[in-house]
């Protein structure tokens, strides 16, 4: 993956048109099939792997008639870039010069990416011989396939390019594929829907790029966060941190309105593009490798605000999202729109330069008084609680979370940069605070439990998932400290237990909806599948909490899921118990990669080293986890104040700063 393009295939290399098999380019499939076939038959794969997120290699054998033992004579190495181009290499290990017939069968059917996610695909195109390949003409749009060297043959009614090579003894041929995405310059407007859609086909949302916008062949921005490096006794941790960055960067896209402004898209298949709160959530996670991701990404859903005056300025737009089946769905932009103000806060404690906290302001003030005029109206007794989605609630226990965030992170930044409003927002967040501990805390024998949300008319509901571990998640002040949580000590000692216990802790992460409650299913993605990214949240929040032993069994749990998906972690996966000898179950709709898992991922490991620092005051404080649960660790190519950061944690616990940026102290 190398958005806006990608390639799905089996281990096997070969795109058969079946499933999700193919290339895409701006949520098109411009290429369904390409079969190899050497010496009469499909070459054996002995292996498919990944090189990197955007590169694939399948190797494999090619039997021809008449060799005289079990060893074959001629190999094929496949190559696979995300960006269109596909490069066969025979090689001949033969005494005596080999011919070998080759022919590659084509085909595609300039489908949306969402329509054949869903198993909704066209139906295969007629191809044109054009120049050294084919081309596929549809109305808006057209995929062409050149090949060097030209085929000596070319069959358009059946899609197929013939060559015969001769390698030498020992020697070898190459024949490279180049596969891209034109748009026809004569079309009526009305024939070129955004996204790419051809008039007719099904109309399905969410999961295409955006409008495609001019950009160079091959154009990948440069990785937008810094080559951050993991040396720990759990090997696998090293490879997560890789894999996960690899990925990350797979899904990088610029904003076609500013090219220069970058940021992650959600994930393959269903979130091809930009998912406002995932972005946040991610650029939020990477803070400790750079703040160039943060700037981007607050840019570009800036320039998405609700800017008109009316009830909902200050509002970044945002699809609604099922969660399952105790609420109705909540709104994607609601969440983004709490998160952009705490994002800005923390960019600037790691770094951020002064112009961009300047420039994005604005945007950040919009959104704070957006939620004091939201809290205003709820329709709770007591009111002030934010509802999602506005203006009619419910009132979700993790809603409150953001926004108590949003207010007390958007209240320092108020402070820091001179500007008003600071002091009626942690006014409006205490009194939050006061109002939550009790009309969202259920009391019981057992020490009580929060509840997911309230009803409109002020009624708790009390199921527990894991989205509670958004009430651990406060936020980053100045001097190394933790913005206070919605709950008390007592309290937060209460969920940490709930977030350990078996009803919610897998063995391989926290279920979204514990085991207990009404509606619970192990494969419903928002009632009671595990999700990574609220997995990442609850040992982050533990350990910045003090709960150092349910971080560390959460923390281990998921390195040991993701041992089991090859340290590429997907968005979700089953929430059926672990038992010995077993291995997490892929969820079948689950994105992979997605941004928030990667992240997830990210932000499991760097949590175990317990980073905070307050750049504009020159200090970096650094807390890791005493119980060592990983044991020693070493990252390197972080990033603080714009400058490599570099932290080795003992097995003991004990922390040592080994490279800092100069003038940087070292915090208590």
């Amino acid at each position: 993956m190398a958005l806006p393009g990608l390639a799905v295939s089996s281990p096997s290399g070969q795109l058969t048109g079946q499933g999700l098999d193919g290339y895409y380019r701006d949520g098109l499939r411009i290429l369904s099939r390409c079969e190899v076939r050497a010496a009469g038959g499909e070459p054996l794969v002995v292996q498919g792997r990944l090189t990197a997120a955007h590169r694939a290699r399948f190797v494999g054998t090619i039997r021809r008639a008449g060799e005289p033992g079990p060893d074959p004579d001629v190999r094929m190495e496949r190559l696979r870039s995300a960006d269109g181009t596909e490069r066969l290499t025979f090689h001949s290990s033969a005494a005596r010069p080999v011919r070998l017939p080759v022919e590659i069968r084509l085909a595609t059917d300039l489908a949306e990416l969402g329509a054949v996610a869903v198993g909704l695909p066209g139906p295969e195109l007629r191809a044109a011989v054009h120049g050294s390949g084919l081309r596929w003409s549809a109305p808006g749009a057209h995929a062409v396939i050149s090949a060097s060297p030209a085929p000596q043959d070319a069959l358009a009614s059946a899609g197929l390019l013939r060559w015969e090579l001769d390698l030498p003894p020992g020697g070898h041929r190459t024949i490279e594929l180049h596969i891209r995405l034109g748009h026809e310059p004569d079309a009526p407007p009305g024939d070129r829907p955004p996204g790419g859609r051809r008039p007719g086909s099904v109309p399905i949302p969410g999961p295409r790029t955006r409008t495609p916008a001019p950009r160079p062949r091959g154009d990948r921005p440069p990785r937008p966060f810094s080559p951050a490096r993991l040396e720990c006794d759990d090997h696998r941790a090293d490879a997560l941190l890789a894999g996960s960055l690899d990925d990350l960067y797979g899904l990088v896209m610029r904003d076609p309105a500013e090219p220069a402004d970058v940021y992650f898209a959600g994930g393959f298949p269903w979130r091809c593009g930009l998912a406002p709160a995932e972005a946040l959530w991610t650029a939020r996670i990477l803070l400790p490798l750079g703040t160039r991701l943060a700037a981007g990404t607050l840019r570009t859903l800036a320039r998405t605000q609700q800017a008109t005056p009316n009830a909902e300025f200050g509002r970044i737009p945002g699809a609604l999202r099922d969660t399952g089946p105790h609420a109705p769905p909540s709104c994607t932009g609601i969440e983004a729109t709490l998160l952009f103000p705490a994002v800005l806060a923390e960019a600037r404690r790691w770094g951020l330069p002064g112009k961009d906290i300047e420039r994005l302001l604005p945007a950040a003030e919009r959104c704070l008084r957006w939620l004091r005029l939201a809290s205003e109206k709820t329709g709770t007794r007591r009111g002030g609680y934010v509802p999602d989605p506005a203006p009619d609630g419910p009132y979700r226990c993790e809603t409150q979370a953001h926004a108590h965030r949003a207010a007390l992170l958007g209240a320092d930044l108020l402070d820091a940069t001179g500007s008003s409003g600071a002091a009626e927002l942690r006014e409006w967040a205490a009194d939050l605070r006061a109002r939550f501990c009790t009309d969202f805390w259920l009391e019981d024998r057992a020490g009580g439990r929060p509840a997911g949300r309230l009803t409109r008319d002020g009624r708790p509901v009390p199921y527990l998932g894991a989205g509670a571990a958004h009430l651990l998640d406060t936020g980053l002040l100045g001097g190394g400290t933790l913005a206070p949580g919605l709950l008390d000590t007592a309290q937060t000692g209460r969920l940490a237990g709930l977030l350990a216990g078996p009803a919610l802790d897998t063995g391989w992460g926290l279920r979204s909806l514990g085991a207990k409650e009404p509606g619970y299913n192990p494969f419903g993605h928002r009632s009671g599948a595990v999700r990574v990214h609220e997995t990442a949240v609850a040992v982050a929040g533990l350990a910045a909490a003090g709960h150092d032993k349910p971080a560390g069994a959460l923390a281990r749990g998921l390195l040991d899921a993701a041992d089991g998906f090859g340290h590429r972690l997907p968005e979700m996966y089953a929430g059926e118990q672990r038992t010995a000898g077993g291995a997490p179950v892929p969820h079948p709709a689950a994105c992979r990669p997605a941004a928030v898992a990667a992240a997830g991922a990210v932000q499991i490991l760097l949590a175990l080293a317990g980073l905070r620092p307050d750049v504009p005051a020159g200090t970096v404080a650094v807390r890791p986890l005493r119980s060592a649960p990983l044991g020693a660790m070493q990252f390197t190519g972080l990033s603080v104040a714009g400058q490599p950061f570099a932290v080795r944690v003992s097995r003991l616990g004990m922390a040592m700063v080994e490279a800092a940026a100069d003038g940087l102290q070292l915090g208590s």
